[in-house]
C-alpha cells in the first residue's frame, strides 16, 4: 500500500509539482530577486530625504537629517509643472496618434493580402535598426522645413516613428490570434472593414492595445535624445531633459534630481494602474481561447 502511495507521489511531482525543497528554493530567488529590483528605487528614494548635493557621498549621515526639504524645492522653485504639462502631452499624444496608427497598420497586413504586405512589415522592422544619432540630424532638416521645431506636435512625429513599428509587429501578431470568422460575421451583419475593426476586433483587442500604449507611454516619457535637440524652450521641457538643468559644468545637485525623479515615477506609475488589467493578459496571451 505505501509502495503505491509513493509511486503517485513521485508521479504528481513528475507533472509539475515542487516538492518542499523546490518550492522553498524558488520562493527564496523570487525574494532576491525582487529586493535586486526594488533596491535601486529605495536608494533613491532614500538619497532624495538628503539635503545637501554632496550627501550621496555620506549616505549613513542622512539617517540623522531627513526631510522633505527637496520636494517642496523642486514643486515651488523649478519648472517641476510645466515639465509635467510636456511630459504628458507629448506622451500621451504618441500613445493616442501611435496606437492608432499602429493598430490600423497591424489589422491590415494580418487580414488584408495586397502586394507587398510581407515586406511592409519588413521595412518597418528595418527603420528601428537605425541609431539616434544617424536619425537626429535629418529628422531635425525635416522638423525645421516643416516649422514643427520647438513644437509638441513635432515631437510627437518623431517619438511616433520609433514607437508604431514595434507596435504594429505587435498587434499584428495579436489579431492574427484572433478568429476570422469575427470578420466574417461582421460583414454579414453589414458592417464595413472600418467597422468591424472598431466594432468588433479592437474590443477584443483591448490587452494587446494596452501593451502597446504602455510602451508608447514609456517611450515618449523617458526619451531625452530627440526631447533635448527639438524642445529649445524651457517651458517646453520634458521630465527627462528638466533633470539635466540640476547638473552643471561646476555642481550637480542630486539631492533634488532624486527628488525629481521620484515625483517623476508617479504619473508613470498611475498609467501603470489604468493599464495593469490588460497588460497583464496581453503580455500572457492572445486575444481568444481554444
Amino acid at each position: 500500500m505505501s509502495t503505491t502511495t509513493d509511486t503517485s507521489s513521485q508521479r504528481t511531482r513528475r507533472r509539475g509539482e515542487l516538492g518542499r525543497a523546490g518550492s522553498l528554493t524558488s520562493h527564496g530567488i523570487l525574494i532576491v530577486a525582487s529586493l535586486i529590483a526594488l533596491f535601486p528605487i529605495a536608494w533613491l528614494v532614500f538619497l532624495s530625504l538628503g539635503p545637501d548635493s554632496d550627501d550621496y557621498l555620506h549616505p549613513a549621515g542622512i539617517w540623522k537629517k531627513m526631510t522633505l526639504g527637496n520636494y517642496s524645492f523642486v514643486l515651488q522653485h523649478t519648472e517641476f509643472f510645466d515639465w509635467l504639462k510636456s511630459s504628458l502631452i507629448v506622451s500621451l499624444g504618441t500613445t493616442v496618434i501611435g496606437v492608432t496608427i499602429a493598430a490600423s497598420t497591424g489589422y491590415a497586413v494580418s487580414r488584408m493580402r495586397f502586394p507587398g504586405y510581407r515586406k511592409f512589415m519588413w521595412v518597418l522592422l528595418v527603420t528601428q535598426m537605425f541609431p539616434i544619432a544617424v536619425l537626429i540630424v535629418p529628422m531635425y532638416q525635416i522638423l525645421a522645413d516643416l516649422q514643427l521645431i520647438d513644437s509638441y506636435l513635432g515631437l510627437i512625429l518623431v517619438y511616433c516613428s520609433t514607437a508604431v513599428p514595434y507596435c504594429a509587429w505587435l498587434l499584428k501578431g495579436y489579431f492574427d490570434t484572433i478568429p476570422f470568422e469575427i470578420d466574417e460575421a461582421g460583414r454579414v451583419d453589414g458592417l464595413n472593414p472600418f467597422g468591424t475593426f472598431a466594432r468588433l476586433i479592437l474590443p477584443l483587442a483591448k490587452p494587446g492595445l494596452a501593451v502597446a500604449a504602455f510602451y508608447s507611454f514609456l517611450t515618449a516619457f523617458g526619451e531625452v535624445a530627440f526631447a533635448s535637440t527639438f524642445m529649445l524652450s524651457d517651458t517646453k521641457y520634458t521630465f527627462a531633459v528638466g533633470l539635466q538643468t540640476f547638473v552643471s559644468e561646476h555642481d550637480a545637485q542630486r539631492n533634488l534630481m532624486a527628488a525629481t525623479a521620484v515625483l517623476i515615477a508617479i504619473p508613470v506609475a498611475a498609467f501603470f494602474y489604468l493599464v495593469q488589467k490588460n497588460l497583464v493578459t496581453g503580455l500572457t496571451a492572445g486575444g481568444t481561447k481554444g
